[in-house]
């Protein structure tokens, strides 16, 4: 007779299923806080023509190259704005609602697909780590977040830099392949991961951080509250408290990462080789020079109140919908392969 532990365990098309739906949520709810927040930054600091800046919404980073004073979705230089609610109001009022989404089609192109494959891989390596390390199982969440975002951040770092180019040089997607061949052509297939090192600098340890905090902070609040299962708002302040230690943990990383995107990002508008950006450790050592350590945690507030909120619709959703698939399937009927003795 098959356990009933087996009858509750989902598929992995399950748990990819379950991940896209928290991405696309995700997306939704914080895509119009940065939106805002790129536009406030804007009319203190205008962008000129050829300079880059990094917008992301918690899922995503997006480089946005700004062409004539003016970027194609998430920086357009006109109105002024007394704080983030008058932004909000006049963008709404002036533009209409559908702009404070203007920067979601790009992150539902590659964060989606990304967030499937880190969060699915995520639970696979969970599962097999913990039959393999035995005692050592509570230091399953730190190996399994990093290696699932080794593997998500090397898949799509290809398409990152792909994306830059289409942006910069103003090609249309038919060209894509055009794209590919002249820059393999020219620097090698390396060149498709151009940039992947300061990625994985900030979001490997951010993964490992987030993945080990939220397992120990999702088993400390069903413990206080006797409840057996994790519910919806146990994972949502797990996955806020987690994901808020990671991100000031590893913020230093993010200031160089974001340094690093936005040199890479003017080089290629400017039509030249990377080999003439700095390194990730020459732009830290600038960043020290000019701004002091205190420079390698700049940003804090917005970051934490991007991330935040950003990790705890995806890992609540990403739960509730797994929670759901167990639902569903200790409820259909047993094959009679399943019911059926070996």
């Amino acid at each position: 007779m098959t356990s009933q532990s087996a009858l509750d365990s989902i598929t992995p098309l399950q748990q990819m299923i379950a991940s896209c739906s928290g991405a696309i949520l995700t997306s939704l709810f914080v895509t119009p806080l940065d939106v805002v927040k790129i536009r406030l930054q804007a009319q203190k600091t205008p962008f000129p023509k050829g300079k880059c800046f990094v917008y992301c919404n918690g899922l995503m980073d997006h480089i946005c190259v700004c062409e004539n004073g003016n970027a194609k979705a998430w920086y357009k230089p006109r109105g002024h704005f007394n704080g983030t609610l008058d932004a909000f109001i006049k963008i709404v009022r002036t533009e209409g609602m559908k702009s404070l989404w203007s920067g979601l089609p790009p992150t539902l192109v590659m964060a989606v697909p990304a967030t499937v494959i880190y969060f699915t891989c995520y639970d696979q390596l969970s599962a097999a780590l913990r039959l393999r390390m035995g005692d050592q199982a509570d230091e399953v969440p730190l190996l399994a977040g990093s290696l699932a975002r080794m593997g998500s951040a090397t898949l799509i770092s290809p398409l990152e830099l792909i994306r830059t180019k289409l942006q910069s040089e103003r090609q249309s997607y038919r060209e894509l392949s055009a794209i590919i061949r002249s820059s393999v052509h020219a620097d090698g297939w390396l060149t498709l991961w151009r940039g992947l090192g300061p990625t994985l600098l900030r979001d490997v340890p951010f993964s490992a951080l987030y993945w080990f905090n939220y397992e120990k902070a999702k088993a400390w609040l069903c413990q206080s509250s006797g409840s057996r299962e994790a519910t919806f708002s146990i994972t949502f302040i797990a996955g806020a408290l987690s994901g808020s230690i990671a991100a000031v943990v590893t913020l230093p990383f993010d200031v160089v990462k974001t340094r690093r995107q936005v040199e890479l990002g003017e080089l290629q508008a400017q039509n030249l080789t990377a080999q003439a950006s700095s390194s990730t450790y020459t732009v830290m050592r600038r960043i020290v020079t000019e701004n002091g350590a205190k420079g390698l945690f700049a940003g804090f507030m917005p970051r934490l109140i991007k991330v935040a909120p950003a990790c705890a619709i995806m890992i609540s959703t990403y739960e509730f919908g797994k929670a759901a698939f167990r639902e569903h399937n200790r409820k259909r009927p047993a094959s009679p392969l399943q019911t059926s003795s070996t």
